[in-house]
């Protein structure tokens, strides 16, 4: 049973390939998505394989002394749970979700690019929020339309009576130029879902300022088809060019996306009274790991894929 629970949200700074095996159609290395909203997303068992492997490393950066990171480094088993040819098997103390989107970053005529979302997107964080006992009061959007969009701000829209949101090559009326419903969540999510420091103010204060919100099926477009594709080709060892039929495309989460998935925390259960660590504790090392630590996710991670700055929200 697990006793703790938190958000983390993970902001991408690198395009992220978490891989979802082959495909038939043009893209040959597709990401990962939910069957039912065909929305980008992480698998749970990804971000906890991804937080183990970096344990050691997060420890060593986290911790002012030697003698505690040894500790927590020792603690791994016990919080992760152990391989599976060890000699004591139980289950670990943590289990991450599966992130879902919460903004995606679209090309836009004003600004470079806006953060978009959707009812659907926004609702579905709000819920997960409220489950891990995190209850955000933000006011109910007004309805949106397909070809409408709301904005926070005016200053994101251009046009002949400035009520216009161009991205990519799409047009929408703004149903509305200012919406304070909308004001309210870009801030809090600007606030809790990107980490602190001064490298990150530019962004905390360009999502709050232009989130804006797409109509459903909108939203689902941009979140199939506004995606980065890369070709890559194929070299013959004993050459140096091209293989035939070497050339192969993959696909990968922008940089400037922002999930959310829960972390969940019990005690340790490795059956033995020495070893037992309460669920507040596995939490709080947890949280002293990964809030506002840079982790490495996903495939081609010696090409600098896959880096997403991890912030955790707790009561």
């Amino acid at each position: 049973m697990f006793e703790q629970q938190a958000a983390v949200f993970l902001y991408a700074v690198s395009p992220v390939h978490m891989g979802a095996g082959q495909a038939i159609g043009v893209i040959d290395n597709p990401i990962q998505r939910e069957r039912h909203t065909g929305h980008p997303c992480f698998a749970g068992s990804g971000i906890k394989g991804a937080v183990r492997h970096s344990f050691e490393a997060l420890t060593a950066s986290t911790t002012n002394t030697e003698k505690l990171a040894e500790q927590l480094k020792s603690r791994l088993d016990l919080i992760f749970g152990p391989k599976s040819d060890a000699a004591n098997l139980h289950a670990g103390a943590v289990s991450f979700g599966d992130a879902q989107v919460v903004a995606l970053p679209v090309r836009s005529l004003k600004g470079g690019f806006v953060y978009a979302t959707c009812p659907q997107a926004i609702a579905r964080a709000q819920r997960l929020l409220a489950h891990l006992g995190l209850t955000r009061q933000w006011a109910a959007l007004p309805e949106v339309k397909p070809g409408t969009c709301l904005t926070s701000h005016i200053a994101q829209l251009g046009g002949k009576d400035a009520d216009r949101l161009h991205l990519e090559a799409f047009e929408y009326q703004a149903a509305d130029k200012a919406c304070v419903a909308l004001q309210t969540i870009a801030q809090d999510l600007a606030q809790h879902g990107l980490p602190a420091g001064d490298g990150y103010s530019f962004f905390r204060e360009k999502l709050a300022a232009d989130l804006v919100v797409l109509s459903d099926s909108d939203f689902d477009y941009f979140s199939q088809h506004a995606m980065l594709i890369e070709p890559h080709v194929r070299i013959e060892d004993e050459t140096g060019t091209a293989s035939d039929g070497g050339l192969f495309y993959t696909e990968n989460l922008p940089p400037e996306s922002l999930l959310i998935a829960p972390l969940l925390a019990s005690q340790t259960r490795s059956g033995k009274p020495d070893e037992l660590i309460d669920a507040i504790t596995v939490m709080a090392h947890m949280k002293a790991v990964l809030h506002s630590k840079l982790l490495q996710v996903g495939g081609d991670a010696t090409t600098g894929r896959g880096l997403v700055a991890a912030t955790v929200m707790s009561q």
